[in-house]
């Protein structure tokens, strides 16, 4: 239990570092507190609500591990590296992937709220 209590602290942290002072990881937030009053409108179903703000919580994680995978590197050297570019730039792509899948979820659940149509 204790593993859990320190874990859950951990994670605290990070949250903090986190919010205060990475952009990208703010902005998902603000995304974050739009979406979860604005996906009950645009939703059909409790289902669709849960699809919307889960594809927004994944972009959050994803970017959690972006941000994780760039410290790593950093801690280990500042000066360029192609390894080390290429693990900052696979995790720019998750993130872009993330984009990608938030914004399909969301554009299809609006075209469906908007033609009253299940896709």
């Amino acid at each position: 239990m204790q593993r859990l209590i320190d874990a859950f602290f951990n994670s605290v942290r990070a949250f903090r570092k986190l919010a205060v002072s990475e952009k990208a990881f703010q902005q998902e937030l603000m995304l974050l507190a739009l979406a979860l009053p604005l996906g009950w409108f645009v939703s059909i179903s409790w289902r669709g609500y849960a699809l919307l703000i889960g594809a927004v919580l994944l972009l959050i994680m994803v970017e959690v591990l972006n941000t994780g995978i760039e410290a790593a590197c950093d801690a280990f050297s500042r000066e360029f590296n192609v390894d080390i570019q290429l693990a900052k730039d696979c995790g720019s792509l998750a993130v872009l992937i993330s984009v990608v899948i938030v914004a399909g979820v969301w554009g299809i659940a609006i075209i469906e709220r908007i033609t009253g149509l299940p896709i």
